[in-house]
């Protein structure tokens, strides 16, 4: 049986970037392109970063139980393909999932084993320099995706683990001794100070709470 990464973070953390280098790392993972309704952003290509189709055609592969899970963010449709994880078995690979907070509830009550891990940018000011650093977003949906960012970190305690990405090479470190350690069964004692019931993880998590409310 394949291990699933379900990995998730507010917009703008750095979570594509950490993916992709865990990607271009590791061979014996397979990257789910989600399917989404959404229109393609800046060099984004089809069948690459997403699947993008008309949400007709969302509804239809809905109404035939494509998805593994599938959440509206934003106006938008985003769903996982059930073919995933048959293709992970086939393979012998393990399967990530870039997905959603909605998303990945949904998935842990259909795949209880899965390991998952929320991706947080150290700040609300660090979250707000990053998401206008890319320049994809007007002011009113910044404003917008960090107010959602500040709903979504209080849902930290659905996942296993906690990394917070204040520097993008330590946290890709971080991220690829996690899927290591849970694909081999090995104790890591880095591995295990991200665990979201470390205490000190819950007091980073709540200062980063705390930035927002100022």
């Amino acid at each position: 049986m394949s291990c699933v990464f379900i990995i998730s973070a507010p917009s703008g953390s750095g979570k594509s970037t950490l993916v992709n280098r865990l990607m271009a790392a590791d061979k014996n993972l397979i990257f789910s392109v989600s399917y989404t309704t959404r229109d393609p952003r800046g060099i984004e290509v089809d069948g690459h970063q997403y699947h993008f189709i008309s949400r007709a055609e969302f509804l239809a592969r809905i109404a035939h139980d494509e998805f593994l899970e599938y959440a509206k963010v934003f106006g938008n449709f985003y769903g996982t393909h059930r073919g995933i994880l048959e293709r992970g078995r086939t393979e012998g690979r393990d399967v990530v999932l870039d997905i959603d907070v909605q998303g990945a509830r949904q998935l842990k009550e259909k795949i209880p084993d899965a390991v998952s891990v929320f991706i947080l940018a150290p700040s609300r000011d660090e979250l707000a320099k990053r998401l206008q650093a890319r320049s994809e977003d007007s002011e009113e949906v910044i404003r917008r995706r960090l107010a959602g960012a500040a709903q979504e970190i209080q849902d930290y305690r659905l996942y296993d683990y906690v990394l917070v990405n204040d520097d993008v090479d330590l946290a890709s470190q971080r991220l690829q001794a996690i899927v290591e350690a849970e694909r081999t069964g090995h104790d890591n004692p880095g591995v295990n100070a991200m665990r979201r019931t470390n205490p000190e993880v819950t007091a980073r998590v709540e200062q980063i709470l705390a930035s927002f409310a100022v």
